[in-house]
């Protein structure tokens, strides 16, 4: 991810009531965050503070977050209980949030009626205060509050000077391109009534809060300058909590602004070691303009802790492994330490081939990929190793002296996991157990890097090994779904990785059902079914498997895990044996369906239309609804009537309509839109075998000819001219483009409105017919065809 650095005051905090950082703007170039849960074996949650997550390694901007969107409420809570402790209950915890914060909602609500009338009511009570005259809101709070009371009095009064700087300090809570507007407070008057009142005051928590709120004045004053003296002058009597660290971040934003980038990203570093709240900001904020400012920051710090501070943001940016070097010489217990290791360990994940297949580098996702052997899988991933990154970790992890030994210990083995050094992996995670504190996170991600370990010993499956992990999968695979009530765990990586890992091993053995059950490729960018199905032993061999009763361990975790249960596949077999026009075959399959039989068509599939609009048919009255199982003895139905010569020209058309509805054509293509089948609104989204079979009208073809040679009417007979000469028209397309890879292959041969046989006859034979003016009507391209 490339982070573009914005030459602009960065920090605007809003220091009163409210945490807000105004707008912090970024541009990302690369890709949002996929690389996390779905691509890792390696929690980082499990060994840094929850204050570093937005900088653990990731494609967006922070992790997790994307974008800081907490400007304007990340100290609410803190603000709340600060002033629940001071008032010891004078004022009750709902009312105290209701002045604060009004309703709670982000403060970028800026028609937030709460909001607005908190601030109305807070306005009303400081004219009480000075008047001592009653108004609406001081005969309201009288009734809840002991107005009379000195610290109620001083909550109040306080809140009256905060809110007239809220009105700069609050910003749009959005990021953007575009660069914000700055506000200023330009009433000298009001901030030295501030400053005043600070001077004054003895209480050790209200003359905090007006320190900071003096400071928060003078920064979004038009004379920044009056802050720095001011927080230099004053800051050494300052306790160092939070107050304190948000407004050296306000001196660190004035300096930026005055181009002091050295100065400026020394004290965001002091701020991003000593408030964790404040870490995701000040990281972001951290720009030096180049090397000579970089070295000039660290120039400054005064110990090493200050130094590891620097190198601590300097690695989020550049190179983790060189800031754990550094960091490491300077304070081997810095829990700076912890974040960046995980962003190391996440980086040599990134490499990884989990896939078992060679990786595609033309660009063309229609083809099969190449698959890889085992050994091909792990010389491959072995080799994208960084020995560096391993060498370094291998030397803390040996030293054992940092803050959480157990992460190096866990890095080192997992590490140890992708080399192949399985039984050095294996030390390394029991000498990490004893020292990882028994939480579940971390009895989950030592259990899963032990699973990961594990798996990855075995080279050729057999009765023996194979115990080995059988409880971790079902852990994986079942247990943890239900269980695991988080989403910081990455336990989806492994859960793929196993998968393929399994059928690539069951590859090795020519066992190809237990291959398709853990694989179930997928063989195309496009969802265009699964091949396996295409071969009749395969199918077969798959449904007796899963009609097994017998079943060993692997083989119940194997079956459980699977996508398609003995009703798809039986749902499969009904499909083709219904394209085959084998309609007993397919009622037979149909059944086996449980449910699935029962499921409607949207629209009547025995409705003939001019045009082919599914949405149409689907919208239309529908006297009776079919069910497929309905469908498939309603064709058969007709069919021995057919054979018995009983109204064949009606029997006839019915056939042909049902079979050309199902047909990618028709208004039914939920009949054949299975995960086996595939899906898609273009022919061109299924395999070949499937598209041949949904795009072929042949037996429509066929019924509309026998109802032709039976019909007695010419608007019979006009009918079923035309609704051939639609079979001929997709037929006439199907060949043209069988020999494309894709839709976006075709190419335009400025072929049009060929006059097909039925089109010709339907022009010169039955233009007198009202179906011929009807066609007219609808058809656009017939209509173009005979007007050309």
């Amino acid at each position: 991810m490339k982070r573009i650095f914005l030459n602009k005051l960065v920090l605007v905090f809003s220091v009163g009531l409210l945490s807000a950082f105004g707008i912090i703007y970024a541009c990302a170039d690369g890709d949002w965050d996929y690389f996390g849960l779905y691509n890792s074996n390696f929690t980082p949650e499990t060994f840094a503070d929850k204050s570093y997550s937005p900088l653990f390694l990731s494609g967006d901007v922070f992790y997790g977050i994307g974008f800081d969107m907490g400007h304007n409420s990340r100290f609410n809570k803190n603000i709340k209980s600060d002033w629940n402790d001071y008032l010891k209950g004078k004022v009750d915890t709902a009312s105290v949030s209701y002045f604060l914060i009004g309703d709670d909602k982000p403060r970028y609500y800026s028609d937030d009626k709460n909001t607005i009338k908190n601030k109305q009511e807070i306005t009303d009570l400081h004219v009480f205060y000075k008047t001592k005259k009653a108004n609406s809101s001081s005969q309201k709070w009288s009734k809840k509050l002991d107005l009379k009371d000195e610290k109620v009095k001083n909550f109040v009064e306080f809140l009256y000077l905060a809110q007239k700087i809220e009105t700069v300090s609050i910003g749009e809570d959005y990021w953007s391109y575009e660069k914000a507007a700055a506000k200023t407070f330009n009433d000298a008057k009001t901030i030295q009534s501030i400053e005043n009142v600070y001077n004054t005051l003895s209480d050790p928590f209200l003359k905090n809060r007006y320190w900071f709120l003096t400071m928060k004045a003078r920064f979004y004053s038009n004379d920044k300058q009056k802050a720095i003296a001011f927080f230099d002058k004053t800051e050494s009597a300052v306790q160092k909590n939070t107050l304190y660290y948000r407004a050296w971040a306000y001196v660190a934003g004035i300096y930026y602004k005055q181009k002091k980038y050295a100065l400026s990203n020394y004290i965001y570093a002091q701020v991003f070691d000593k408030c964790p709240e404040l870490r995701v900001v000040t990281a972001y904020s951290f720009r030096p303009k180049n090397e000579t400012d970089w070295t000039k920051s660290l120039a400054m710090a005064k110990t090493n802790k200050e130094k590891a501070a620097l190198w601590a943001i300097h690695g989020f940016y550049k190179d983790e492994k060189q800031a754990i070097q550094k960091i490491y010489e300077l304070d081997p217990k810095s829990e700076h330490l912890n974040y960046l290791a995980t962003r190391l360990v996440n980086n040599q994940e990134q490499a990884i081939n989990n896939s078992f297949q060679e990786e595609n580098k033309s660009g063309d996702y229609t083809k099969q990929p190449v698959k890889q052997t085992l050994a091909q899988n792990k010389t491959q991933n072995q080799a994208k190793l960084d020995k560096t990154a391993f060498d370094l970790i291998t030397k803390i992890a040996t030293a054992g002296n940092t803050d959480r030994p157990y992460l190096w210990d866990m890095a080192l083995g997992y590490l140890q996991t992708l080399k192949g050094d399985y039984a050095s992996a294996d030390k390394n995670f029991d000498k990490a157990a004893k020292t990882l504190p028994k939480t579940q996170l971390g009895n989950y991600q030592i259990r899963l890097l032990r699973f990961v370990n594990n798996l990855s010993k075995i080279e050729k499956l057999d009765e023996n090994n194979v115990k080995t992990v059988l409880a971790d999968l079902n852990w994986l695979y079942f247990e943890l779904s239900k269980n695991y009530k988080g989403n910081e765990f990455r336990y989806q990586n492994a859960s793929s990785w196993s998968r393929s890992y399994l059928s690539t091993l069951y590859r090795g053995k020519s066992n190809f059902v237990m291959t398709e059950i853990f694989g179930e490729s997928r063989y195309s960018y496009w969802n265009d079914g699964n091949s396996f199905y295409d071969d009749e032993k395969n199918l077969l061999d798959i449904k007796n498997f899963l009609a097994k009763q017998n079943k060993t361990e692997i083989e119940k975790i194997g079956a459980g895990i699977y996508s398609l249960k003995l009703t798809d596949i039986s749902r499969f077999q009904a499909v083709q044996s219904t394209f085959k026009n084998k309609i007993p075959e397919a009622i037979a399959f149909m059944k086996e369906t449980d449910t699935i039989q029962n499921y409607n068509f949207l629209g009547n599939p025995f409705n003939g239309s001019i045009k082919d609009c599914h949405d149409c048919d689907h919208a239309a009255y529908q006297k009776r609804k079919y069910s497929y199982i309905d469908f498939l003895t309603t064709i058969q139905s007709m069919q021995e009537k057919l054979a018995q010569k009983e109204d064949v020209y009606t029997n006839s058309l019915l056939l042909g309509n049902a079979f050309y509805n199902i047909s990618h054509f028709g208004n039914g293509r939920t009949f054949y839109e299975i995960n086996i089948v595939g899906y898609g609104s273009s022919p061109y989204s299924f395999r070949d075998k499937m598209r041949e079979m949904i795009t072929n009208n042949t037996v429509s073809k066929m019924y509309y000819q026998k109802a032709f040679e039976a019909a007695t009417t010419k608007e019979q007979k006009a009918k079923c001219i035309y609704l051939m000469a639609k079979c001929e028209r997709n037929d006439y397309y199907n060949k043209k483009y069988s020999a494309v890879n894709s839709y976006w292959d075709i190419q335009d041969d400025k072929v049009n409105f060929i006059a097909w046989n039925g089109f010709k006859a339907l022009k010169k034979d039955y233009s007198d017919t009202k179906y011929y003016q009807d066609v007219i009507a609808e058809c656009g391209y017939f209509n173009t065809y005979i007007n050309q």
